[in-house]
């Protein structure tokens, strides 16, 4: 019998402080409960943001002024140090992760999907846990995802995973802006609603990364169309992933 996968998504405002940052804490509670699933015969395929903040606390500020090859070196420079994060941190449960750099080919029909699948499968069934991230080091304009939101749905529809959890900093789905006070969490939508009229100013989020609420209602409602429940909850409170595997009432759920 296959063992329940999930694809969990945690994006760059989840990982990092108001000084964009990376919280080394936040990290580690992530993989402490990516262990816990571990033990309960769950496996987690990771999707993590982070590589281009890594690679500007490395690098400092950078002189190239075009934005997209900046963008490159940033993620080329941050993603080794992304992964020696998740190494150590994985090494220390006990555990061994992989990074996978996916372009969009990788998810149209031919060899480069079936490369895909046949690489995901591999480390799933030698309990391996596979990092995901867009190769952003060489994906530009028409091999790009629109962001990791993107990336996440795909492989959730692509390994038919079991649950899809894009981690955030907000506690999910508002019928209004987060901080005014009469807004309220939606705690359950179909993904054939209408969900982007609570969407304000294109729901784009502080920070570095480029996806924001509206990209991830969009993808968290194609792949509950495909029969994955998706949540979409605040990655920066205690145990939310494990309380979704305990069907706790967290975040906004997204299944039909």
């Amino acid at each position: 019998m296959r063992k329940q996968r999930v694809v969990v998504k945690v994006g760059t405002n989840v990982m990092t402080n108001k000084d964009n940052r990376i919280v080394r804490p936040v990290l580690n509670h992530l993989v402490e409960q990516i262990a816990e699933l571990y033990e309960r015969d769950i496996m987690t395929i990771l999707v993590s943001s982070g590589s281009v903040i890594a690679g500007k606390e490395v690098l400092g500020k950078s002189k190239i002024k075009n934005k997209t090859q900046k963008r490159q070196v940033y993620s080329a420079i941050g993603q080794p140090r992304m992964m020696r994060l998740y190494y150590n941190i994985f090494h220390d449960y006990g555990m061994k992760c992989a990074q996978v750099l996916p372009t969009k080919r990788d998810f149209s029909p031919g060899v480069h999907r079936q490369n895909m699948i046949n690489c995901c499968e591999g480390l799933l069934s030698e309990g391996v846990i596979p990092i995901a991230n867009e190769d952003d080091a060489v994906s530009v304009t028409m091999s790009m995802f629109s962001d990791n939101d993107e990336l996440a749905s795909l492989i959730a529809q692509l390994l038919d995973v079991d649950k899809l959890i894009i981690l955030t900093d907000i506690d999910g789905l508002y019928n209004g802006h987060p901080n005014e006070d009469d807004s309220s969490l939606i705690k359950n939508v179909n993904p054939n609603d209408d969900l982007l009229k609570y969407i304000k100013d294109g729901g784009k989020e502080e920070g570095e990364g480029r996806g924001g609420m509206g990209s991830k209602l969009d993808y968290a409602q194609k792949a509950a169309a495909k029969n994955i429940p998706t949540f979409i909850v605040n990655g920066k409170k205690r145990n939310t992933i494990i309380d979704i595997i305990e069907g706790k009432p967290v975040g906004t759920k997204v299944s039909l």
